[in-house]
């Protein structure tokens, strides 16, 4: 991907370690297996999931964490996507009449305390619809590279898209719509909800991309590709393959592999976003 030298987005903060001065305790084993899912199932919003994973109890925010040669370079690169996004959904918002309000990217190290709740780096990437904040602690790099099997900056790229697909989802009144859902529903019926947000977000990433190649020209060899290898490695069936060995299509709450490929790879081809509504989709 073509990044460095560009315009970085100012809408950005490093928090450091334990921002927000909290940490959570989770009792009885069921916080491991929050975390566990969600490190597999990345992306999102996990409001729901961050407020029963414990109590926070109130530490000093710590240390600022010095900034090696690498992780300066990851911050100017997700501060350069971040600006890609902004470029995209402002001009997207604009034809459709709207105004685009820009999430807050924060980038943090170990834990942060979100509006959503607590969270820890084992959370992986999420969006918060309650604060409109991305967050991302960048040992995700080391994650997607080395236990997902889907190394190369546009991988990390189409991560950062999808949180931010979140986001656009969420202006739209579409989370909230999902969301408001869940006590009516069955945990069956609403993980095919939960699927159908997911793939849209995907939908978006794909958007992004393919706007952002002919506003600055982002793309090189390899990158859309990536981007769709990292599609295929964190698809419901192939993470429930992966860590139990067999695949359970009622527990899908991101979507299959060919899904999240599919659906990334649709908004790339059109970069039209009315032909991104999953939920009316007869496939799914």
């Amino acid at each position: 991907m073509r990044w460095k030298g560009r315009r970085q987005s100012d809408n950005f903060e490093d928090v450091g370690k334990g921002g927000g001065g909290g940490r959570t305790v989770v009792g009885g084993g069921i916080g491991v297996l929050i975390v566990a899912a969600i490190v597999y199932f990345m992306g999102g919003d996990p409001s729901q999931i961050l407020q029963q994973a414990g109590n926070t109890v109130p530490t000093q925010n710590e240390a600022a964490v010095e900034d090696s040669p690498e992780r300066k370079e990851s911050k100017e690169f997700v501060r350069v996507v971040l600006g890609d996004t902004e470029d995209v959904w402002n001009k997207l918002f604009a034809q459709m009449g709207q105004q685009y309000k820009e999430p807050k990217l924060i980038v943090f190290t170990d834990e942060v305390q979100s509006a959503c709740g607590m969270a820890g780096a084992a959370t992986g990437p999420f969006y918060c619809s309650a604060d409109d904040q991305v967050y991302i602690d960048l040992s995700f790099y080391d994650v997607l590279k080395n236990k997902l099997n889907s190394p190369g900056d546009f991988a990390m790229a189409y991560v950062i898209a999808h949180e931010v697909g979140h986001h656009v989802q969420h202006l739209m009144g579409i989370t909230d719509k999902v969301h408001a859902m869940r006590s009516r529903l069955s945990e069956a019926e609403y993980n095919k909800l939960s699927v159908k947000l997911e793939l849209q977000a995907d939908f978006f990433a794909g958007v992004w991309a393919h706007h952002a190649q002919q506003m600055n020209n982002i793309l090189e060899a390899g990158d859309i590709e990536e981007a769709l290898n990292a599609a295929h490695e964190i698809g419901d069936d192939r993470l429930q393959q992966r860590s139990s060995g067999r695949v359970v299509p009622d527990a899908f709450t991101h979507g299959t592999s060919a899904q999240r490929m599919h659906w990334f790879k649709k908004g790339f081809e059109t970069g039209d976003i009315s032909q991104g509504n999953t939920f009316e989709a007869a496939d799914l």
